[in-house]
């Protein structure tokens, strides 16, 4: 099968298995995992923070950082199809506490006036605004990069606010390669910062939760209540290392073939291309066939190519490590194939 639905089904390298079976270990709990304390001072560093948090997962990261900045009741901005908000179960209302504004942006940025003024004022009947956060590349925007600038200038709304900023930044790497800048061009206009290592950088599990020292040293008490502690952690977090030194630099491989990708398609009648495919995420549009994406998707399987619905006509196409230019034409020619027994 030619896997398309995420980079998240990426298999560990070589590299990275024969660093879990060397890794040296000990009880993270304790703080005695050598090569957890490697990565996490590895990160912080790459990423411009004081300090670090291996944790299980991005959803886990996203979580431990609204804990960590808010308290009940208090409100947290963020754009309106945001993985924060879209894809982790209500998870801010039902461990934080907190509710969501949400601010419809465009191609997942949100306007910094539209921040500013969802921003509340000192009044007993509104929440306290305790967290806006910006979702880096984001996900339901095609792979969509905010622009540093537009961070930049939600930051300074945020910062004359004393309001702090989180970046969901699980594909934030694609962003840094595809615009050919250091991942810090980005990170510098954020509190916290979670990043992945598990989808395009190619690591079995895990990601990173980055931000001041103090903020991270509360943060490890609030994985520990989510049953985040972990001992001998070193197997994992050594492939997480691997990931973050080694497979950065390549990323630019998956979004050339997901513009290769989107091109084909759009040589293809009723088909069309509904994102700019700035990274590795290309969005179809198979409306105009008169089917549904589940329908699509699934003539795609007998196929030999696995998609995702990301709507009622819409199909999402994931380029990744484990997928070569081969498969991609491969993947192409059942793409016309299906478009043209739909249509028939």
């Amino acid at each position: 099968m030619i896997d398309l639905r995420s980079d998240t089904i990426t298999r560990p390298t070589e590299e990275m298995r024969k660093a879990a079976y060397e890794a040296e270990v000990g009880d993270d709990v304790y703080g005695e995992d050598p090569t957890v304390r490697r990565l996490e001072e590895k990160a912080a560093e790459m990423l411009g923070k004081e300090a670090a948090l291996f944790v299980t997962s991005g959803t886990q990261g996203n979580q431990i950082a609204v804990l960590t900045h808010c308290r009940p009741g208090n409100e947290i901005v963020l754009e309106a199809d945001s993985h924060i908000f879209y894809y982790e179960s209500g998870a801010v209302a039902a461990l934080a506490g907190v509710q969501t504004r949400t601010i419809k942006g465009i191609n997942g940025a949100m306007n910094p006036d539209d921040v500013f003024a969802a921003i509340r004022g000192e009044d007993q009947h509104f929440p306290e605004t305790g967290l806006i956060c910006i979702e880096n590349t984001h996900n339901r925007a095609g792979g969509a990069i905010v622009p540093a600038s537009n961070m930049r200038d939600i930051y300074k709304h945020a910062q004359a606010h004393h309001i702090p900023v989180h970046v969901d930044g699980a594909r934030l790497f694609n962003a840094a390669a595809a615009a050919n800048c250091s991942i810090q061009e980005f990170t510098q206009y954020s509190d916290t910062v979670q990043i992945c290592l598990s989808k395009g950088l190619g690591a079995p599990v895990g990601s990173i939760l980055a931000g001041p020292e103090e903020f991270i040293k509360r943060a490890r008490k609030w994985r520990k209540r989510l049953g985040g502690g972990l001992r001998q952690v070193g197997i994992i977090a050594a492939p997480g290392l691997v990931a973050l030194t080694k497979m950065t630099d390549r990323l630019s491989e998956d979004h050339e073939n997901a513009r290769f990708l989107a091109e084909a398609i759009r040589e293809v009648d009723y088909l069309t291309i509904t994102n700019s495919v700035d990274t590795n995420i290309v969005v179809l549009e198979v409306g105009a066939l008169g089917c549904s994406a589940d329908r699509f998707v699934a003539a795609l399987k007998e196929k030999g190519v696995l998609a995702v619905t990301f709507g009622p006509t819409q199909v999402r196409l994931t380029t990744h490590y484990d997928v070569s230019r081969t498969d991609l034409e491969k993947a192409v020619e059942a793409i016309i194939e299906v478009r043209e027994e739909i249509k028939i």
